[in-house]
Parts: C-alpha cells; structure tokens; sequence
C-alpha cells in the first residue's frame, strides 16, 4: 500500500530511499486520481523492491512547488534522490506497468 507523506517527511521518504521510489502526485478533489488509486495499490503489492508514496497537493504545496506540479495526477519516479520519470495523468495498469519498466 503506498504511504502518505508530508512536505516535512518527503526528503526522508522519497529522496533518502534506497529504493526506487513511485510518488502519486494527487488531490481529494481530483477524480482521475481516485481512479489511479487502487492500480497503485496494486503495483505496490505486486513490487515490493519499488516503495510507493503519495503526496496530496493540497495539504503539501512546497513539494508540488518545487517538483513543478501543474496537473494531476502526475506520478515521479525518483532513483537516488533524483527525478527519473514524470507521468502526467491516468492510464490503464497495463500501460503504467510498461512506463514504469524502463526505470524500475
């Protein structure tokens, strides 16, 4: 299941992690997301050597800032504390699967 994180946790979470990192750049308000969710969910389960974390744009604006967030749902794939992947809006599993392989 991916964790939440916090402008205040992201360096420690995200950009500290060992592993590759997936991070779901989301809104309450934002319906594509709450389609992205339970795909993401999924992937999480099924990579255990990728770690997952979801910021909600709203509550942690100095993150979304500083990545450039303009449109959600945007997913980062981040590898040694830097961004590999950016991914803007929603798509079927099977499709994110792929795009994610290449950085995975």
């Amino acid at each position: 299941m991916p964790i939440d994180t916090t402008d205040a946790r992201f360096a420690a979470d995200v950009l500290e992690s060992d592993a590759p990192v997936v991070v779901d750049f989301h809104a309450a308000w934002c319906a594509p997301c709450r389609i992205m969710s339970p795909i993401l969910a999924e992937l999480a389960e099924e990579r255990p050597d990728v770690r997952f974390v979801k910021v909600d744009t709203d509550l942690n604006q100095e993150t979304a800032v500083r990545y450039g967030i303009l449109a959600m749902p945007t997913l980062m794939v981040f590898r040694g504390g830097e961004p590999v992947l950016r991914l803007v809006g929603a798509r079927r599993k099977s499709r994110l699967t792929a795009e994610l392989e290449g950085v995975l």
